[in-house]
């Protein structure tokens, strides 16, 4: 019979006193095995030299029964029988997650830093956005001849009667414009609050605060609009009334239409919190630059008493606006969790 080629027989020297001995050595374990062979040796090599000194066996399970039971006891049933009871079940580790891998398990390690919110990649925010952008663009499709009409002669006040006529359609749709002047209001000033405020609140979703905001905002042109209403009426007759209220719901439409590019700045384009602040300061400026004009055109041109126009325009536009800033601080404190 041929030897393989890279069999080796290998010997052990054990050293005496008076001559050496030679015995040949049996490996012990595959290891041992691959010692003896060259560095150069083949996979197959490997294989064939690792068979040629090992054989597999068979492999014989023991067949007693299980002892490992409480004295007196039966011996325990087979857990994989169907028809055996629950409380054959149920043990000390019935309800350890390790023991049941479809139950989710105990996460272990630290805790990382949480993912800060960001509204870019909301799909609320983004569909809220959106549908803003589609109501200014159908609102100036519907209404652009009266809105060129307004722009046109909101500079130059015509003596008389009302000089532009508004459909129910245009008022309604002004109105549309005044709720997204309050959406973006809410977006504005909730990444103020998060930004220099607060991160986490006592609310369920970040979008809860969102609709307190909202609704803060809309409260304040609706108490807005009623305040202009119940004191223009005493002090005022009805025709120029109807004129400067045309001309505020115009205004506020104006307001937030440029303010919506300010969010869309910040939100998907990481435009500087600073520079909208700055944006933000000079709208509002620039508006209660024009509700300053109208009022002193439609109410005071007649009149020479100036500190009536600064009592009035304090009372009705600078102290309402103080007092919604003011509440929503006050809100934001209420809500925010202090560590």
């Amino acid at each position: 019979m041929r030897q393989d080629s890279v069999f080796v027989n290998p010997t052990v020297t054990i050293a005496g006193n008076d001559s050496a001995v030679t015995r040949p050595s049996k490996p012990q374990t595959p290891y041992q095995v691959l010692r003896l062979l060259p560095k150069d040796a083949t996979p197959a090599q490997q294989d064939s030299a690792i068979q040629a000194w090992f054989t597999p066996d068979e492999i014989h399970y023991s067949q007693q029964p299980d002892t490992l039971h409480l004295p007196g006891e039966d011996i325990p049933r087979d857990m994989k029988a169907v028809d055996l009871p629950q409380y054959y079940r149920e043990n000390y580790f019935s309800n350890d997650s390790l023991y049941h891998p479809e139950l989710n398990g105990e996460r272990f390690g630290v805790a990382g830093d949480p993912v800060p919110e960001t509204l870019h990649n909301d799909s609320l925010i983004t569909g809220l956005l959106l549908l803003c952008f589609l109501l200014i663009t159908f609102t100036f499709s519907r209404i652009s001849d009266f809105i060129i009409r307004q722009t046109k002669n909101f500079f130059y006040t015509q003596k008389g009667e009302h000089s532009i006529t508004e459909t129910g359609n245009e008022i309604k749709l002004q109105v549309i414009f005044i709720g997204i002047t309050s959406i973006v209001y809410a977006l504005l000033y909730y990444l103020y609050t998060i930004n220099f405020v607060a991160d986490t609140f006592n609310v369920p979703t970040e979008y809860a605060l969102l609709g307190i905001f909202f609704g803060c905002f809309t409260a304040f042109f609706a108490l807005r609009f009623l305040l202009y209403t119940i004191v223009n009426t005493i002090m005022f007759d009805g025709s120029r009334n109807k004129k400067f209220l045309t001309s505020i719901l115009f205004v506020s439409a104006v307001e937030g239409v440029m303010l919506y590019p300010a969010v869309l700045l910040m939100t998907y384009f990481q435009f500087p919190i600073q520079n909208v602040i700055y944006y933000c300061t000079f709208v509002l400026i620039f508006i209660k630059i024009l509700t300053f004009y109208k009022t002193y055109a439609i109410f005071f041109r007649q009149n020479e008493f100036y500190v009536q126009i600064i009592l009035y325009f304090c009372a009705l536009e600078i102290v309402p606006l103080f007092a919604l800033w003011g509440g929503l601080v006050l809100i934001v404190n209420q809500l925010r969790v202090i560590f």
